[in-house]
């Protein structure tokens, strides 16, 4: 699509898509900063936790149990270690006994609004999801280590789900998670599901989208992106504010409508079955990166340190989150 015939398109469509695309704050362009060296302790550590969950375990599948139970100690292992007590949500799914894993950082000062921080740590069968979705668990990890001991105003929860990779939403470890906090009546003000986040490319034609959202957003796959539905708008304009003001990387916001399927697939869809606000952060799974559920998502493909860069500035975001 040529560019000119691309910019009258978009001056057509934009009444109708102005609510969907538009957000505040505007998108990093330009040169990146140097990392500092908190960063590249952080992107050392990023990669350190993906080796182990994508190269010495691999396939983390109902197919391979005991990966799948090696992953979760894992996991466990590592928030003990940041000095949290875990707490496990266990539920049987056919045979299998699987299990959530959660930490929580109390609020100072309004310790019953709560954050919710989750991704998913297991795979297709068969693969060893590198981007999908070690690089959300390592993420997962080193926010939960960023904010031990450093309580903030609101409540931060840190999951760790398992199931994701089903084709039946009911049977997530996010679903069973979310219907009990419903139950429970907790009052989540907002749900961050991360969903992988390892994968960036400064090549014209690298990002990808369905019609016609190709026409409000960038053509290279060098951003992150935040994907929202109606309900959770101000959540999610709120979070995109937020990054945009508390770090120096491309991002881009999207309010999905109901329509948009593929803004339902990941852990942030359960959430909104149950009437929470959630948002979803993702490098955009298979819109930008071709090697998504393949034997080929293997640790290499992967930049540790834009990783790194977006991590960062997800810490900065949740703490302007948790006090505003």
């Amino acid at each position: 699509m040529n560019s000119i015939f691309r910019s009258i398109l978009r001056l057509m469509l934009h009444p109708l898509f102005s609510g969907i695309v538009e957000m505040p704050g505007r998108s990093h362009s330009g040169s990146l900063p140097s990392l500092s060296g908190v960063e590249r302790t952080l992107q050392e550590r990023l990669q350190e936790h993906v080796r182990v969950l994508s190269v010495k375990i691999g396939d983390r599948s109902l197919k391979r149990p005991e990966a799948l139970e090696q992953a979760a100690c894992y996991i466990e292992d590592c928030f003990a270690a940041y000095g949290y007590k875990f707490e496990r949500q266990n539920f049987m799914l056919d045979q299998y006994s699987l299990r959530n894993i959660e930490v929580v950082l109390p609020g100072t000062k309004r310790p019953d609004e709560i954050i919710v921080i989750g991704a998913h740590y297991d795979t297709v069968p068969g693969t060893p999801g590198a981007d999908d979705n070690a690089s959300a668990v390592a993420a997962l990890l080193a926010l939960a280590q960023s904010f031990a001991g450093k309580p903030l105003e609101r409540t931060i929860r840190f999951v760790a789900f398992t199931n994701e990779e089903t084709y039946d939403y009911e049977r997530m470890g996010s679903y069973v998670y979310a219907e009990r906090c419903r139950k429970n009546g907790d009052n989540i003000i907002g749900m961050f599901s991360l969903e992988m986040l390892g994968v960036y490319s400064d090549e014209e034609g690298s990002q990808r989208y369905p019609f016609p959202f190709s026409i409000f957003y960038p053509s290279k796959g060098n951003f992150i992106a935040f994907v929202g539905n109606p309900a959770s708008a101000q959540f999610l304009r709120k979070s995109v504010a937020a990054f945009r003001s508390e770090c120096r990387f491309p991002s881009e916001g999207c309010n999905a409508p109901d329509w948009v399927a593929d803004a339902n697939r990941s852990d942030h869809f359960p959430f909104w079955k149950f009437n929470y606000p959630g948002v979803m952060v993702t490098d955009t799974s298979n819109f930008r990166y071709k090697l998504y559920h393949t034997t080929d998502d293997t640790i290499d493909k992967l930049d540790f340190e834009r990783m790194a860069r977006v991590v960062a500035g997800l810490e900065r975001t949740m703490k302007v989150l948790a006090r505003s």
